[in-house]
């Protein structure tokens, strides 16, 4: 039976213990293979056999008080979900007539992943999803999905206000008429501790044993039961608001990466027979022609068919210039056009536009845990045991051997389970991990999960591919060398001559003679002559363009015109030599050429302590160019194999190898690396294969992407230190009588409202 992964959006988990309690329950279920839960993302997704039922599964989730409703599309077979499209692209492009080219240039593929409809909207799920099972008003103690509306108004912040009512009415009593006021304090008490304890009571019977909820329970009824009813109220009152206060937090980070799609616009112009109409974004099909008015945003993914503009991809890429483009460029959803009217063609729908589709590996990404995250979570299971052990001998081996009072050992024993509660020693590495991975992906670089986000900051060497990586591409025309004409001449004649031509080096004369404004007149009679190039005639003259094996062939060039090729050739550039009317008129030189930022991406790399190498396919003279334009170790004339055999050799010297390609042809080094970073300007392959994507293709992005590994997991470090450090100061301090339950509740919520506070801080954080 195929295994199929069904994906849920979980409303009401705010802590990695909700996390907890969802997996353990659900695990629980048959038929169930794995579970992944991010609280950050507030998903779920199960991985079954088919047999199981998802019905079962959700009133699983929703007996423990959260809501569950199924993420559109989100069923479908495992082994086609996130299938890895990569391909090898041979490295010979000689049959072009007439060219030399020495060097590969990619045919960077686009494939269009349909059907992949996503449900991205942050629920605030405070109602029963027709499980035929009411949830339990204020039953959940975690209750904090990102609130639709204030606090005050979510169910969770009733129950406090409620709660803390309570209280202040149990004092007022107390003080009026003092006899009754143990009773006022344990009826203030069971108004918030009740729906606590009943979530603690269906945790444990869903395989959660020690929850933070059973713990809290224990205590608060221990502290009644020992005369403390005041303490007992006021802590269950000060649990609620840091439960609260928590929600908050966690709502922020999980709205940080949300509100991307809120980028896209709600309506769009949509051109019908010649008439322009206002329709819903979400309604456009692949196809479709939208009409983009100055300042609009753009409101689908897809491609200019007419105008020109600067286009402000800041509110996607980060990108603080705006980008001109023209017919034929790219462009994304959510980006605003600055100052032209443009007419664009819709390459994606609206579930399948870029950002939906980073939303969705971000969301998918929070779910995979990272090493440090699966360590954290079997301390924890360990852990928490421990602390009960820990809080039951205080609690009785003081009065049993030594005589001490029971009231006031059992209380110090109380105090301690509050303490114990891991809840911000379990949260401590998946905020930080999911503030990281959505400031990463609001700046273009895609990190899928924990462990990659984590890894990237051990890397020690970057492998890159060279076409399409470290250059841009595509050719471009680096010189025009005359004899006799002037450069514009020997361009226009050449350009005549590639009219039609779709090759790269056709493409780059053409280009260049667009760029230069020189005249292209119509020729007749071309003609390709296999091997050597091609030619034809224009004005009266006869014009040939050759590779220079051809040219000395027909004995046209001179020992002086010859010479440049050579020293052009060893720059690693192409040449091709123009005839008219038989006699060398001028030679063109092309070569791909590194990206702007290629040198300065490299040397913030050698600044962090990171080694870099260039792994090309490209002829070896090639190679060497480029590799001493940047400063850069290089092998060169490599199949994939040989990068993979290149990637396994770094790796058994000791290396952590991060290999960056553009995600089509270097799939098996990309898989042989520690990661695989894909390079890649938003399109589909850059997003759905290797481990991480940097979506501008800037070199400079890869340094980014390990100092963000770095920073995060600096951050993972203080948030343990908080979260452990509290917990030892307030240990000591209770067993030596200083502190009691008051201050182990807030040494708690405190802690774990401090780590999510500095998790939240890796959101801001400029790279």
């Amino acid at each position: 039976m195929a295994e199929s992964e069904t994906r849920y959006r979980v409303g009401g988990m705010d802590c990695a213990a909700c996390a907890s309690k969802i997996d353990t329950a659900v695990r629980r279920v048959a038929g169930v293979a794995d579970v992944s839960v991010s609280v950050m993302a507030g998903t779920m997704t199960v991985r079954h056999d088919g047999s199981s039922d998802l019905k079962v599964i959700e009133k699983k989730v929703t007996g423990l008080g959260y809501s569950v409703a199924p993420l559109a599309g989100s069923a479908a077979p495992a082994h086609i979900q996130g299938s890895q499209h990569r391909h090898d692209h041979g490295h010979d492009h000689r049959d072009h007539a007439g060219h030399d080219h020495d060097h590969a240039v990619h045919d960077h593929e686009r494939h269009d992943h349909a059907g992949h409809s996503h449900d991205h909207a942050s629920h605030d799920h405070d109602h029963p999803h027709d499980h035929g099972e009411k949830e339990i008003e204020g039953l959940h103690g975690h209750d904090h999905a990102p609130m639709a509306g204030p606090w005050w108004q979510s169910r969770k912040g009733r129950l406090t206000i409620l709660s803390g009512a309570a209280l202040v009415a149990a004092y007022t009593v107390g003080h009026l008429v003092p006899a009754i006021a143990s009773y006022a304090f344990i009826v203030a008490m069971l108004i918030g501790l009740v729906p606590i304890a009943r979530r603690a009571v269906m945790a444990a019977f869903s395989g959660t044993l020690f929850s933070i909820e059973m713990l809290m329970t224990i205590a608060a009824v221990g502290a009644v039961i020992i005369n403390a009813g005041e303490e007992a109220a006021t802590v269950v009152f000060l649990f609620l608001v840091g439960e609260l206060l928590e929600g908050v937090a966690a709502g922020k980070a999980r709205e940080s990466i949300q509100s991307l799609t809120g980028l896209v616009p709600k309506n769009a112009l949509l051109e019908d027979n010649g008439q322009t109409r206002e329709v819903p974004a979400e309604s456009l099909a692949v196809g479709a022609t939208i009409m983009v008015r100055p300042g609009d945003r753009i409101s689908a993914d897809g491609i200019i068919i007419s105008g020109e503009s600067a286009i402000d991809e800041a509110p996607v890429t980060g990108e603080s210039t705006p980008v001109r483009k023209g017919v034929d460029a790219v462009v994304f959803a959510g980006t605003v056009n600055v100052d032209a009217v443009l007419r664009v063609r819709v390459t994606a729908a609206a579930a399948d536009n870029t950002i939906a589709r980073v939303v969705k590996l971000v969301e998918e990404a929070q779910e995979s845990k990272a090493p440090t995250e699966r360590f954290i979570d079997r301390f924890s299971r360990y852990y928490t045991p421990g602390v009960v052990v820990v809080a039951a001998l205080v609690a009785v081996v003081p009065p049993l051997l030594f005589a001490g009072p029971w009231d006031e050992w059992v209380y110090k024993g109380l105090a301690i389970l509050l303490i114990g509660c891991p809840c911000a020693l379990v949260i401590s590495t998946p905020a930080a991990i999911a503030a990281s991975l959505s400031a990463g992906a609001r700046r273009g670089l895609l990190m899928k999960g924990g462990a990659v986000l984590e890894t990237l900051g051990k890397v020690t060497i970057v492998a890159f591919d060279k076409t399409g990586t470290l250059t841009e591409g595509r050719p471009q025309v680096t010189d025009i060398i005359s004899f006799g004409l002037s450069e514009a001449q020997v361009l226009s004649r050449a350009a005549v001559l590639e009219q039609g031509s779709s090759h790269p080096l056709a493409l780059a004369i053409l280009n260049r003679a667009k760029a230069d404004g020189v005249p292209v007149p119509p020729a007749f009679e071309l003609e390709a002559l296999p091997g050597k190039g091609v030619s034809g005639k224009v004005g009266g003259e006869t014009l040939d363009l050759l590779s220079p094996p051809a040219a000395r062939e027909r004995g046209t060039l001179s020992a002086e015109q010859d010479a440049p090729i050579a020293a052009l050739n060893d720059e690693g550039k192409s040449v091709s030599v123009l005839l008219v009317n038989g006699v060398a008129a001028g030679l063109i030189a092309m070569r791909d050429e590194p990206r702007e930022d290629a040198e300065a991406g490299l040397a913030a790399l050698k600044s962090a302590g990171v080694k870099a190498m260039m792994l090309t396919g490209d002829n070896k003279r090639t190679a060497a160019a480029v590799a001493g334009m940047l400063g850069i170790d290089w092998r060169g004339e490599m199949m994939p194999e040989d990068k993979q055999r290149v990637v396994g050799e770094l790796k058994r010297q000791g290396f952590v190898v991060a290999k960056v390609g553009d995600g089509i042809n270097d799939a098996p080094a990309l898989a042989a690396a520690d990661i695989g970073i894909a390079m890649g300007g938003g399109t589909d392959v850059a997003l759905e294969t290797a481990d991480a994507a940097v979506l501008h293709g800037r070199v400079g992005d890869v340094a980014r992407m390990i100092e963000l590994s770095k920073r995060t997991m600096r951050n993972i470090l203080q948030n343990i230190t908080i979260a452990l450090g509290l917990k030892a100061v307030f240990l000591v301090t209770t067993i030596a009588g200083i502190t009691g339950l008051w201050p182990a509740i807030l040494a708690d919520t405190g802690a774990t409202v401090l780590v999510t506070i500095n998790a939240l801080r890796l959101l801001r954080i400029k790279i």
